[in-house]
């Protein structure tokens, strides 16, 4: 029951938030072609967040599960 009263809000403003976009989509009419210059660099620069994120949450699994996070002060 409390993970009910969890999801419920949370897909309520899910819909809020689609309703909203889609609203704010069709008020704006009429939209300037953007060249294709400007989507490969859309495109490149996403995909160079997602490689930095990705190897940077790898790089954070690694050292934990090889034991580089401990402290070397404790004498187990």
């Amino acid at each position: 029951m409390r993970t009910l009263y969890v999801i419920v809000p949370l897909f309520g403003l899910l819909g809020a938030s689609l309703w909203f976009a889609a609203t704010s989509w069709n008020h704006l009419g009429e939209l300037p072609t953007i060249p294709l210059l400007w989507w490969m660099a859309l495109g490149g620069g996403v995909l160079l967040s997602l490689v930095l994120g990705v190897g940077l949450m790898a790089l954070m699994f690694y050292s934990s599960r090889h034991g580089y996070d401990e402290s070397g002060d404790d004498p187990r």
